[in-house]
């Protein structure tokens, strides 16, 4: 028996994922390590380590859960702290504790999906709290890079978007799987004006396009989805045309940082050493690092970047580690969103099907507006890299998105097994 429980991990490829994952991480610090013979490189190269093996292995042995997203999203997650370890070891630190944070916070989402019953009160509550955080920051909030978007509560600093958006993906679940469409139309709505009164344009894209996908998951109709685009239209020429006519003229002064970006992104040699100058620089560090990078440590990307740790750390990592290596990175979001639609697909209710599907709308977007403008696909946007870029508010969020949909794969299973129970049951008495 001992033997065949052998072979039956060595033969698992997620075991076998999951090793390399520990042993990519350990090299990496120990790498540091032994360039600037710090204890503390040495120190993270344990702890990280077994922090993924911890929530990798551990998890689903409380309860049922999706492993395969698990190894994903602990991967993701310490590379982040592996990037901005390098960049500079205090906010890699800080991430470090974000991230076990995160998980404490994910196992909670875990829970909550996974044993709460009654989800009206819970919803409502979740709804308004989300509705009030965007609204004190839209009035009261500190303005950081043009937007209007960050709230300081003596010396904790947070982005409160990060916050909202899990109230966005469980109100929206909650309301349309009662066929309370309008209710959830203008929730989002109200969302978005209070991000659009920040002038976070990337945040309000993300939640524009989040409703859009769980809209057409309930109706399968694309004249839904038309309709959603007509209104967007009206809602922007309003913006840009009739507010200034009616004098509202610090609103419209909010979007001239966001023409600024828009306008860079159209001519970004206009301008090199100005409002280009970030998004130039991220795709020269993208052109050196060719297909293998420079190597960890050896490059200087992270030093001629501006937000290099934030807006821009894909393209840190693609010079450090090589194209090859970010492809990679983008196929591991790729196969999260894969595995959160079959969560989706195999869900037994409504709600848990618009949840799962707004989990991974949310991380798909989010994903490719910010990748995105690193490559100059689209304008460059003040949004977060899901997992990796620096933030305890956007890391704990991330995770707690990963953990609704846990939660959502843990249900499943469960009634797998309790069908499974029924029928050897039946087969019994029959």
């Amino acid at each position: 028996m001992k033997d065949k429980k052998r072979k039956a991990r060595r033969g698992n490829p997620l075991s076998a994922m999951l090793s390399a994952t520990m042993l990519f991480f350990f090299l990496g610090f120990l790498m540091l390590a032994i360039k600037d013979g710090s204890w503390q490189s040495l120190m993270m190269a344990v702890v990280v380590p077994l922090i993924v093996f911890l929530s990798s292995a551990l998890i689903p042995k409380l309860f049922p859960a999706d492993k395969m997203l698990l190894t994903l999203t602990n991967f993701l997650c310490a590379l982040g702290v592996l990037v901005l370890y390098y960049m500079d070891p205090a906010r890699g630190l800080r991430q470090a504790l974000f991230y076990g944070l995160g998980l404490g916070a994910m196992l909670l989402c875990i829970l909550l999906v996974r044993f709460v019953k009654r989800w009206k009160t819970l919803v409502m509550l979740i709804m308004l709290g989300g509705m009030m955080i965007l609204a004190v920051t839209a009035f009261f909030g500190q303005t950081v890079n043009g937007a209007q978007n960050w709230f300081r509560f003596g010396s904790l600093q947070f982005q409160p978007s990060e916050i909202a958006k899990l109230s966005l993906i469980v109100g929206l679940a909650y309301l349309l799987s009662r066929r309370r469409d309008f209710l959830a139309i203008l929730f989002s709505i109200c969302c978005m004006a209070l991000l659009v009164l920040q002038a976070d344009m990337g945040t309000a894209i993300v939640y524009y396009g989040v409703t859009v996908m769980m809209l057409y998951t309930l109706t399968g109709k694309i004249r839904t989805v038309l309709g959603c685009v007509l209104a967007t239209a009206a809602a922007v020429g309003a913006v840009y045309f009739i507010l200034p006519m009616l004098g509202f003229t610090k609103l419209v002064n909010k979007f001239q940082y966001v023409n600024a970006r828009f306008n860079s992104w159209l001519n970004p040699w206009d301008d090199p050493r100005g409002d280009s100058y970030q998004l130039l620089t991220g795709l020269i560090a993208i052109a050196n690092g060719g297909l293998w990078g420079v190597g960890l440590g050896l490059g200087n990307a992270a030093s001629s970047i501006t937000y290099a740790y934030n807006d821009f750390i894909f393209p840190v990592i693609v010079h450090e580690f090589g194209a090859v290596f970010g492809v990679i990175v983008l196929l591991m979001y790729v196969f999260i969103i894969i595995r959160a639609v079959m969560i989706a697909r195999r869900s037994r209710t409504v709600f848990h099907t618009l949840l799962s599907v707004g989990c991974a709308a949310l991380l798909g977007l989010q994903t490719f507006v910010i990748v995105g403008g690193n490559l100059k696909l689209i304008p460059l946007t003040g949004v977060t890299l899901p997992f990796i870029s620096y933030g305890g508010t956007s890391l704990v969020s991330s995770l707690c998105v990963i953990g609704l949909l846990q939660g959502v794969a843990s249900v499943n299973e469960q009634g797998v097994r309790e069908d499974r129970e029924l029928a050897m049951r039946g087969g019994e008495e029959a």
